[in-house]
């Protein structure tokens, strides 16, 4: 996977983040545990809150790039790209495309989060604006490359659906993991919560019942 280069003289919390987005690669979920007797730290749900944090990383690096330039936070048309990507790709898996579309579209809501927020801190804080800027087709190919992983491991931890109440304990716990190791701050952690709202959606009837 080709490495993002990080912007120069982003704040402290935005480096924190970012350097999830260049650490190990993607973990490969078809190697992690499937047994849901429990989530581990390889397990399909740790997967699935690792990479969504990643991606979340990811945020970062969109909002140097487009800072001062005027280009708004929402893309529609690219947001759309990635939601079909993402649909197609669980089809080709045999997982429910309806279920990872509507994680993905927490994904984008998540990385809009913290572009948002970036913003707002640099408008109120100039000097911890950043002073060079990512190619932000880079960064999108570095968001696609972690996409397909993340549709993987989304697929993978279908087990983990079968009981809401199960589904929802090992998401917090892989969650809360993550946000530890990788020490999040408040907004990253935030985000992080948005990113996985629906990834038991399947479990809580919320597909069942139109809601989503």
């Amino acid at each position: 996977m080709r490495r993002t280069p990080l912007p120069r003289h982003l704040p402290t919390s935005t480096v924190t983040a970012a350097v999830l987005l260049v650490g190990a690669a993607a973990v490969p979920a078809a190697t992690a545990a499937t047994r849901p007797g429990g989530p581990s730290q390889r397990s399909p749900m740790y997967a699935v809150a690792e990479l969504s944090a990643r991606r979340i990383a990811t945020g970062d690096l969109v909002a140097a790039a487009k800072w001062g330039t005027g280009e708004p936070v929402d893309d529609p048309a690219r947001e759309e790209r990635v939601l079909d990507s993402a649909s197609e790709r669980a089809r080709k898996l045999g997982a429910d495309p309806r279920l990872t579309r509507l994680v993905f579209r927490d994904q984008i809501e998540a990385n809009k989060k913290v572009q948002r927020g970036l913003h707002r801190l640099w408008r109120d804080h100039p000097a911890e604006a950043p002073t060079d800027r990512p190619d932000l087709d880079e960064v999108r190919e570095e968001i696609d490359h972690l996409d397909q992983s993340l549709v993987r491991a989304v697929a993978d931890a279908a087990p983990y659906r079968r009981s809401v109440t199960f589904c929802r304990a090992a998401l917090a716990i892989s969650a809360g993991r993550v946000s530890r190791d990788e020490n999040l701050d408040e907004l990253h952690a935030a985000a992080l919560d948005v990113a996985l709202r629906s990834v038991c959606a399947a479990a809580d009837g919320a597909l069942r019942d139109g809601r989503a």
